[in-house]
C-alpha cells in the first residue's frame, strides 16, 4: 500500500466525515489536531503556545471553503466526546467561526456555545477571543447577547450560585461585565437572586430578599450566598468550619488567611475532589493537616485508593504517578515548602497507581513500545517534573497491562532486546529493566527495523527517548518501508521526554506524531492518535 495514500485503517466515523466534506485527509486531520492540542502540526508539546490565526490556517481554509457549519459541528462533537486535551483551541476555533461572513456558520457557532462553555472560565475565554478577533464595529451583537444570557438562564439557581462564587473573573472579564453587555434578563426566580448578587452585591440581595416571603428554592440560594459572605468575614474558626460543612463550600470560596488553619483544611478535605487532593498532599503534610497515624490520613488513603472513585473521575495512572513521585520527593518544585512523606500515604499512592490501571480502556491496537537506553534516563521529563525512566516505565506498564497485544523492548545502538512484562509486575520492576548501562548513539529506526525483520505486525509504534534520533536510517522512511512490507498503515509516535523540539515525524504523513516532553495530556493525545481521532 502507498504510505502517502489515505489509510485503509481509518475509523468509519473519520472516513465518513472525510467523504462528506469532500476534502483531503490532511485538512480533517489538521483540524482535529488543532482542536485536540492547539496545533495543526504533527507535534504535541507540553509547552502550550498562544493561539492565533497563523496557527489555524487549515481551519481558516475549511471555513472559507463554505464548510463552516460542518466545522462547527465537528468542534462541538469533538468536545462532547471528550477528545480535546486542552479547552482553549476549541474555544478559539468557535470564536473564529462566529466571526465568519457566512450567516449559517455564525448562527451554528453561537448555538454551540452552551456545549463548549461549561464553566465561567471557558465563557470568559471565548468572549476574549471574540474581542481579539473582532475588527471594525463592536462585537456585542444580538446573537452573542442572547447566547450569553441563555448561558446564565440555562442553569438552576444553586448551580449558578456555586459557579459564580468560585470563579468571579478570568481573561479580563467578570460576570458583572457579561450581564451588563448581554442585557441579561433572568427567566427564573433563583437565577434572579444570583444576578442581583453579581450586579449589586450581597447588600443588594439583602435589600430585596431578606424580609420577603421567598419560595423554598429562592431561600436555598439566599442561604447559600449568605454562607459565602459569612465565610469571608468570619473570625470564628468553628463557625467557618460549620459553614464549610453545611453548605459544602470549596477552597476557592475561602479567604487565603483562613487557609492557614489546619482545622479549616480538614473540613475542606471531606468534599475535596481527588485531583485537587492529589495536588495538595505535600502542602497538607507540611502543614501537619495530615499527621502521621491520624484519622485524617486514614480517610485520605481510603479515598485515593477507591477504585470506583478513580474510575468515575477518569484519573489516569500517569496522573497518580506524577502526584506520587512529587510527594515522595519531599519538597516543592519551585517553592521552599518541605515535608516528610507519610509512609501510609506513599503506600496508598502506590496502591492507587496499580488499581487505576484497571480503569484504562484498551484501544484494541497492536503496540510495540520501545525505550531508548542508549543514554541515562535519569533526566527530568519536561512537563511532568518526574524522571524520564519513571514516565517511560509507567507507560510501558499501563500499555502492557491494558492492551491485549503489546510488546515492550529496549534498544541502544545496533541492539533491540524484548522486555518481559507480566500482569503481576510492579512499577519498580519495570523501571529496573529500563535502567541500563548507557552506550552508543540513538537510532529510533531500530525498533521498526527489528519488527520488520522478526515479522511483527504492529499498528502503533511508540518510542521513548532522551535524545534526538541520529541513526543511519530516517525513522519516517523506515516506517514507510515497513508499511509496504506488512501491508498495513502502521503509525509512529516518538516521545522526546526531555526535548523542546523534535523533527522525526514527516509533516505530510498523518500516521506520524512527535511528542515533546510528557504530561497527562500527552497520554490522551496518544490515545486519540491510536484510535484515528487525530
Amino acid at each position: 500500500m502507498d504510505p502517502a495514500s489515505p489509510p485503509e485503517q481509518l475509523s468509519v466515523v473519520n472516513q465518513q466525515l472525510l467523504n462528506s466534506w469532500g476534502r483531503s485527509e490532511s485538512a480533517a486531520v489538521s483540524l482535529r489536531r488543532f482542536l485536540c492540542y492547539g496545533s495543526e502540526s504533527a507535534t504535541y508539546s507540553t509547552k502550550e503556545c498562544a493561539l492565533g490565526i497563523e496557527s489555524a490556517l487549515g481551519l481558516m481554509r475549511l471555513i472559507e471553503g463554505t464548510r463552516g457549519v460542518e466545522v462547527v459541528d465537528e468542534i462541538r462533537r469533538f468536545n462532547l466526546e471528550g477528545r480535546a486535551v486542552r479547552p482553549n483551541p476549541s474555544l478559539f476555533a468557535l470564536a473564529v467561526c462566529s466571526q465568519n461572513a457566512d450567516c449559517r456558520t455564525r448562527q451554528a457557532s453561537i448555538r454551540a456555545l452552551k456545549d463548549l462553555c461549561r464553566t465561567p472560565t471557558q465563557l470568559f475565554t471565548f468572549v476574549q477571543y471574540k474581542k481579539e478577533l473582532k475588527q471594525g464595529s463592536g462585537m456585542w451583537g444580538r446573537a452573542l447577547r442572547r447566547a450569553v444570557a441563555d448561558w446564565y438562564n440555562s442553569q438552576d439557581g444553586m448551580s449558578l450560585a456555586r459557579t459564580v462564587t468560585k470563579c468571579k473573573h478570568r481573561a479580563g472579564w467578570s460576570h458583572q461585565d457579561l450581564l451588563r453587555l448581554s442585557h441579561m434578563k433572568p427567566t427564573d426566580d433563583t437565577v434572579a437572586v444570583v444576578c442581583k448578587y453579581i450586579t449589586k452585591g450581597w447588600k443588594g440581595v439583602q435589600e430585596v430578599y431578606a424580609d420577603r416571603e421567598n419560595s423554598e428554592e429562592v431561600q436555598k440560594v439566599f442561604v447559600y450566598l449568605e454562607a459565602v459572605e459569612k465565610a469571608k468575614r468570619c473570625t470564628d474558626e468553628q463557625e467557618l468550619i460549620h459553614l464549610i460543612e453545611e453548605q459544602r463550600l470549596e477552597k476557592e470560596q475561602i479567604l487565603t488567611s483562613h487557609l492557614r488553619s489546619k482545622e479549616v483544611w480538614k473540613a475542606l478535605l471531606k468534599e475535596m475532589p481527588i485531583a485537587v487532593l492529589l495536588k495538595h498532599l505535600g502542602k497538607l503534610t507540611a502543614n501537619k493537616v495530615l499527621a502521621a497515624g491520624s484519622a485524617d490520613v486514614a480517610a485520605v488513603c481510603e479515598r485515593i485508593q477507591d477504585e470506583s472513585a478513580l474510575k468515575k473521575v477518569k484519573t489516569h495512572p500517569f496522573n497518580i504517578l506524577v502526584a506520587s513521585e512529587n510527594y515522595k520527593r519531599g519538597h516543592g518544585k519551585r517553592s521552599k515548602l518541605k515535608w516528610d512523606p507519610d509512609r501510609d500515604i506513599v503506600q496508598a499512592l502506590d496502591c492507587a497507581f496499580s488499581r487505576s490501571i484497571s480503569t484504562v480502556e484498551a484501544t484494541g491496537k497492536r503496540f510495540l513500545v520501545a525505550v531508548d537506553v542508549s543514554s541515562s534516563l535519569s533526566s527530568v521529563t519536561h512537563g511532568s517534573s518526574i524522571s524520564s525512566v519513571a514516565a517511560a516505565a509507567a507507560m510501558c506498564l499501563v500499555i502492557a497491562q491494558t492492551e491485549p497485544d503489546a510488546q515492550i523492548v529496549v534498544f541502544s545502538e545496533g541492539s533491540v532486546r524484548p522486555c518481559a512484562v507480566s500482569s503481576d509486575m510492579t512499577f519498580m520492576q519495570i523501571a529496573a529493566q529500563l535502567i541500563q548501562t548507557p552506550g552508543g548513539s540513538t537510532d529510533c529506526a531500530l525498533p521498526i527495523t527489528w519488527a520488520s525483520e522478526n515479522d511483527k505486525t504492529v499498528d502503533i509504534f511508540i518510542i521513548f527517548t532522551n535524545n534526538q534520533t541520529s541513526g543511519r536510517e530516517n525513522p519516517a522512511d523506515t516506517l514507510k518501508t515497513y508499511r509496504q512490507k506488512i501491508g498495513l498503515f502502521s503509525k509512529l509516535i516518538v516521545c522526546g521526554l526531555i526535548a523542546s523540539s523534535l523533527s522525526v515525524a514527516d509533516p505530510e504523513d498523518c500516521g506520524m506524531l512527535d511528542i515533546c516532553g510528557f504530561d497527562s495530556q500527552a497520554v490522551d493525545v496518544i490515545r486519540n492518535f491510536a484510535l484515528d481521532v487525530i
